[in-house]
């Protein structure tokens, strides 16, 4: 039985969840799984304001934030606060954890990793740990000594980890995981069909992630004034006020405009695409490099997106973009010129990793082997 905790910020984490998940059925598909929002065993108060007051900070006080995650990089200590979360959260956990018993515990969000790393400095019987990190960097909050495997996406990430600590045989460098079917990739002219827009037309796809965050109406105007013949495709996520707000708004405009609400089949619509335009959320950008899809991050968020921008920048697969403004000259460029498109899809492929969540699951069963083989007392 494995237990995926994640948390309930977005729908990255749980996503890359789900993607091991369904790899560790592939291979065993008599198995028990069971994808947890370690949240609810938090606080009410801190359940409330990790959740929703997550969202209001970044929209609202972006250099607060960036305040807050830049301190926090800093810290060579951890608070008595987080320390007391993770205690207080690993006690409520216990009951369930014990009544379950899972073989193995994967955690694809810091807040459950540190949580899980208390409960196995508090319970004896504790299962093995293993953490997945969602993003391009590796945040010291995902940082602790006895967790039993990492999985990272990058060379420099498990650096970072041995630096603060890690012994290096417990990491792995598997890429983030995601769904295989974003490797699955048909024509653009069949995906496009698929999704219900012209099959014939460029294609740019704006996404807000699952809960609608980042300009999307401006960057729908912005896309607007091209003088190239383009549709365009908007994923809001589940801001219902967004997605009613952005069908009138494209009702007035020149291109076509397809507007989406909450979807579960995102490796349709990003094969469908030529452009992807969006925030660089660390799944995002995950499932963009592995569809082969250029990438504009649009005004990145402060913290991990920011990080996760300067390492697809400097890898030639992604373009920042800090406004809306700057977007239309942005996509002329980038729409005038084939090669460039070209040279960043390639790039793409050999940044992506289609089989991360194969290896990561891989990964999974060895604990469960191990765990398996270790004598009882």
């Amino acid at each position: 039985m494995v237990l995926f905790l994640s948390a309930s910020v977005g729908e990255g984490h749980t996503a890359a969840a789900q993607a091991v998940c369904s790899a560790l059925m592939e291979r065993r598909p008599t198995g028990q799984y069971e994808v947890v929002d370690s949240y609810r065993y938090a606080s009410n108060v801190f359940h409330r304001v990790a959740s929703n007051g997550y969202i209001g900070i970044v929209k609202l006080l972006p250099q607060l934030y960036k305040y807050v995650y830049d301190q926090a990089e800093r810290a060579t200590k951890v608070s008595a606060f987080k320390t007391w979360l993770h205690h207080y959260t690993a006690l409520n956990l216990r009951q369930y954890v014990a009544e379950l018993n899972p073989d193995v515990v994967v955690c694809t969000h810091a807040f459950p990793c540190g949580v899980m790393a208390e409960y196995k400095r508090e319970f004896s019987d504790c299962p093995p740990i293993m953490g997945v990190v969602t993003d391009f960097v590796v945040h010291p909050f995902w940082i602790h000594r006895n967790i039993d495997r990492y999985a990272v996406a990058t060379s420099a990430m498990r650096q970072t980890l041995i630096a603060r600590g890690v012994a290096a045989q417990r990491i792995l460098i598997t890429g983030i995981p995601t769904d295989c079917r974003f490797a699955q990739a048909p024509s653009k002219r069949r995906a496009r069909r698929m999704i219900g827009v012209a099959a014939d037309t460029t294609t740019i796809l704006l996404m807000g992630g699952g809960l609608g965050i980042g300009p999307l109406e401006n960057a729908l105007l912005a896309i607007d004034r091209l003088d190239h013949r383009v549709q365009t495709v908007v994923v809001v996520g589940k801001n219902k006020a967004l997605e009613r707000r952005l069908k009138e708004v494209a009702a007035t405009l020149h291109h076509r405009v397809k507007v989406a609400g909450f979807i579960q089949n995102v490796y349709d619509y990003m094969h469908a695409a030529d452009i992807l335009v969006s925030k660089p959320g660390g799944m995002t950008s995950s499932e963009a490099l592995v569809s082969e899809l250029p990438f504009i991050m649009l005004k990145p968020l402060p913290g991990q997106e920011e990080r996760n921008t300067r390492y697809l920048e400097e890898r030639g697969v992604g373009i920042r973009v800090q406004s809306s403004r700057d977007l239309t000259p942005a996509l002329d460029k980038l729409l005038s010129s084939p090669g460039t498109l070209e040279r960043m899809r390639r790039d793409a492929r050999v940044l992506a990793r289609p089989e991360a969540a194969v290896t990561v699951a891989a990964a999974v069963e060895g604990l469960f082997r191990r765990r398996l083989s270790q004598p009882v007392d």
